[in-house]
């Protein structure tokens, strides 16, 4: 018998994305899989139902139904209490969890005996790489903060020479050089900006350069040494965060864009722009914070607003950037879900090996317990 996996619409505020894709389906159905898809599950990324049944899936409009029957549930954002309570016992389900921040939809997870597994968990390792939905989706989201800064900036990005005079080029700095600053830093160089970036992690000084933007930051010792073995930042000392902070302090009040992007896993996001600094900026400037849904990078950034602050600077918290191009997000989304699935399904029978490394990091809740030891407490 095929393993049911089904796809129900996404039922999250603001959540544009889906979890599959036509193209993903085909692939899930050579895998062994029966695909249910519920009925307007692609219609925020531009997915008529038409295309889903025609690519082999069976689309449905009863989401208890499809749910009830399901091996494998695929989602963009966690289930809500709803769906949660139509699983049936042993039901797994893949999707962005948010798990460190959203305790309640991991609970009932787990109350309701299902195998989550959170692919914001997905370890950072060679042969997870194509099941890496943080980076497909950063990537996306450093693109799509650019754009939105140039809809918020009241001037252009590149040098222009006219009869009439010149147009200078707009500053842009990049805090926070992961992968969604590393496509900020390349997307505004293409507009014809001229880019800063600064990072607490040394390894990134020559990727900024790469993309011929100039690098800042206070390069002492504790600079040296300030990224873990997975590659992430670590927390930094009052005293480093304070050198830091005098440094950025004088750049942020020359610049047009700031950008910031630095977020670490389980924590609250760091303040990287206080207050003051925003009252240092010139009247027009604009703030893009894409951690505003972790607490924010920036101080007076309101995740889902843009605020303009007495100084007329604007503090732009959209939340869901990848969502705001949501065909391209939802297609590198579901190839992360496909090759993911494809741990779990071998010739055509569901074999789930909670031993393997990559959904051992992965797993959130099993057997009616949360088994995740970063997101128990």
């Amino acid at each position: 018998m095929a393993v049911a996996i089904a796809v129900t619409r996404e039922r999250r505020d603001g959540e544009t994305r889906c979890a599959v894709t036509p193209d993903t389906v085909r692939k899930l159905i050579a895998m062994g899989a029966a695909v249910t898809v519920e009925a307007g599950t692609g219609a925020g990324s531009s997915i008529p139902d038409d295309d889903y049944a025609a690519a082999g899936a069976t689309v449905a409009k009863d989401t208890k139904a499809v749910l009830s029957g399901a091996d494998i549930v695929l989602k963009v954002r966690g289930p809500t209490a709803q769906e949660t309570s139509a699983l049936k016992p042993g039901a797994i389900v893949v999707a962005l969890l948010d798990a460190y921040r959203d305790k309640e939809t991991v609970t009932a997870l787990a109350q309701a005996s299902a195998t989550a597994f959170a692919m914001e968990l997905v370890p950072r390792i060679s042969r997870a790489q194509v099941m890496d939905a943080l980076s497909s989706q950063a990537n996306l989201a450093g693109y799509r903060a650019v754009i939105e800064a140039a809809y918020a900036y009241g001037k252009g990005f590149p040098m222009m020479m006219t009869a009439a005079g010149t147009v200078a080029p707009a500053k842009v700095f990049v805090m926070g050089v992961g992968v969604a600053g590393l496509q900020a830093i390349a997307t505004a160089r293409r507009l014809g900006a001229v880019v800063t970036a600064t990072d607490v992690r040394p390894a990134t000084k020559e990727q900024v350069e790469s993309l011929g933007a100039k690098f800042l930051a206070v390069e002492d010792e504790e600079f040296k040494n300030a990224q873990t073995a997975g590659g992430y930042a670590k927390p930094m000392s009052p005293e480093y965060q304070a050198k830091q902070a005098e440094l950025t302090g004088e750049h942020i009040k020359k610049q047009d864009i700031v950008i910031t992007t630095a977020l670490i896993p389980g924590r609250a996001a760091p303040v990287l722009v206080t207050a003051a600094q925003v009252a240092t900026m010139k009247p027009g400037s604009v703030l893009i914070d894409l951690a505003v849904e972790a607490g924010g990078n920036v101080e007076g950034a309101k995740a889902g607003e843009v605020v303009t602050t007495a100084n007329g600077v604007q503090i732009v918290g959209h939340t869901n950037l990848p969502g705001r191009i949501a065909a391209d997000a939802s297609a590198l989304y579901a190839k992360n879900l496909v090759a993911f699935v494809g741990l779990m399904i071998k010739d055509g029978a569901l074999a789930l090996d909670l031993e393997d490394e990559i959904l051992k990091a992965a797993a959130v809740t099993h057997g009616g317990a949360v088994v995740h030891e970063g997101v128990k407490g």
